[in-house]
Formats: C-alpha cells, structure tokens, sequence
C-alpha cells in the first residue's frame, strides 16, 4: 500500500449555536496518498473547513483520530509540522511593500535561508514581479504569492482552503497549474473546492463530501468512470414546455446557457419523448460524466456509505 499523506478515522467534530447542536464533521474516514494532487470537494457547508482546521490543531475533534504522514495530530503536530504549509485563510502581507521584501522578512521570522525565497518566487511564477509593491498585484498574485509563503519551509505537504475563490479566470488558471506544478515536483497537494469541475482538471484523487460525510474516495478516473452516469446536452426552441416533457419521465433537467442537460435518458429516448410531444431537438449531444455529476447523483440518493477505495480498519 503506497504511504498516505493524511488519514482520519472517524472523525466527528460538533457546534453548538443558538441552542441547539449542529454537527458539522461526521464519522470521516479520509484518506490522502502521499504525491499528486487530492481534491477534498463538496458544497459549502460540507465540513471542509472544519476537517481542514482539525488536521492543523486549529480546533479540536470531539472523536476520531488522524494523521499526518503516520504521526498523530494534534497529539504529536510540533513533531511533523515543519513537513505542512497550508492557506487556510486570506493571506495578510505589507501592501506597500514588494512580494520579494514580503518573504524576505517571513524567511526571517520563521528561520529559513533568505536564497529559498527567490526559488519560490520562481515557483510560483513571481520572479518577474518580485520586486514590484503587492498592492500592485491582482488577486491572483496574491494568492500565488500566500503559496510562495508556504513553500519557504520547503514542506511535503500543501493544504489549501478554496484557493480560487474570487478569482477571475485569469487567476484560476495560474493557481491551478501553480498546484499541479507542485504535485508534479513530488508535493502532496490537498486542496478543498466547493466547484468540483475545476478541481476535476488538475486532480489525481478526491474525497467528496456532503453534510460532513464522505460519500466517494478514489482515483478521479475511476469514480467517473464508474459513475454509468451520462448528460443528454438538447437544445430545443420551446425550453419549458421541453422540459416539463422531460420531467414528466423522470429524469433530472437543468439549465445550462442555452441547452437543457438531462440525466437519467440517453440521447435517443430523450429524442423520442420530446418528438412524441411534438417537439425536435436542434441540438442533441452526450456529455460524459464529470465529478460534479457523480456528487448529484451520490447525494441525491443519499448512501450510508462511501463508494470508491475505503480505508482497513
């Protein structure tokens, strides 16, 4: 079995707010291999976060252990916490101040060879920009340098909390391939998104959760792959009267652009349910299953049980 970066054993961690109990973890079994990047994805509110904060001795679990290349957190964090960088919130730097004085004065602080900062710089593509003011940065360069902070320590592990988010599409795709470069470098890059088809592009693994549970853990390609799960992509004139048709059989239909996606119907009975209602497609087309589909579908049915590679006890 290859070495797992991160591992936590029935994990459960609970809120109390407005007098009553919200449980926001629940018996979670993840696990992250060690190299490669590892998708920790769900919506908003999933728990995420919270996992994430109990991994970094932030907060405290109520049950459960975990561990961080075999050593026990938060027990023995001080033990392995120089081999972790994480962002986990909006990164603070001096604005008026160049990314490169930035790290400079973190490598300082922290104990690290001054000469990793203009390495890291190069990491994350700043090395052009190391010497312009950070307010000067887009939102991007910011983000792309908060990781540039976490490399100083030169760490195998790289955790990072909805990094994307507010991001242009610009700056999307250069935190991307900034996290696919560090995976391709050896790191092990776990990174939590609540937008499951971006992540999709750059993944390896990924545990998926929903109300605090895991509900799939494995290999994208295998968890899409053993989805079965497919979209009708139709474009039709007459969208609502189209897609109450659609409903009417049972399947799922949403909007997207200008098409609707149909789930639960290949392309050619949902042809001939439209057709029968007098209705013609101007465009038809399959979409192969993504991540994103795979969670609707695991969610909708709400399983006791994960799919997917599930830790030995």
């Amino acid at each position: 079995m290859s070495e797992l970066a991160v591992t936590t054993r029935g994990l459960r961690k609970t809120y109390r707010t407005a007098g009553r109990r919200i449980v926001a973890v629940e018996s979670l079994d993840l696990e992250v291999p060690a190299g490669g990047v590892h998708g920790f994805l769900g919506p908003n509110g999933s728990g995420k976060t919270t996992t994430i904060r109990m991994l970094l001795g932030l907060i405290r679990p109520d049950e459960g252990g975990m561990t961080v290349f075999g050593t026990p957190v938060p027990k023995s964090l001080p033990d392995v916490v120089g081999r972790i960088g994480a962002i986990v919130e909006a990164p603070k730097f001096f604005w008026h101040f160049s990314g490169k004085r930035n790290l400079d004065l973190l490598a300082r602080a922290i104990g690290v060879d001054p000469a990793n900062v203009d390495v890291v710089l190069h990491d994350v593509g700043l090395a052009d920009r190391a010497g312009s003011a950070v307010r000067t940065y887009s939102l991007g360069m910011r983000q792309r340098l908060a990781i540039a902070a976490t490399l100083l320590k030169d760490p195998d592990l790289l955790i990072f909390d909805e990094p994307t988010n507010g991001l242009d599409p610009a700056g999307i795709r250069e935190v991307r391939s900034t996290m696919r470069g560090l995976a391709d470098r050896g790191k092990t890059v776990l990174v939590s998104s609540h937008i499951l088809a971006e992540v999709q592009q750059i993944a390896d693994t990924v545990s998926i959760v929903a109300k605090g549970r895991l509900v799939a853990q494995g290999r994208v390609d295998d968890l899409v792959a053993g989805s079965g799960s497919m979209a009708v992509r139709v474009g039709v004139a007459d969208r609502d009267t189209a897609s109450h048709v659609l409903r009417d059989k049972g399947w799922t239909v949403s909007d997207e652009g200008s098409d609707l996606v149909v789930t639960g119907g290949d392309a050619a009975a949902v042809n001939e349910a439209l057709a029968r209602e007098g209705l013609y497609a101007h465009e038809l087309s399959t979409d192969h299953a993504n991540l994103e589909q795979v969670f609707l579908d695991l969610t909708e049915t709400e399983p006791t049980a994960p799919t997917g590679r599930r830790a030995k006890r």
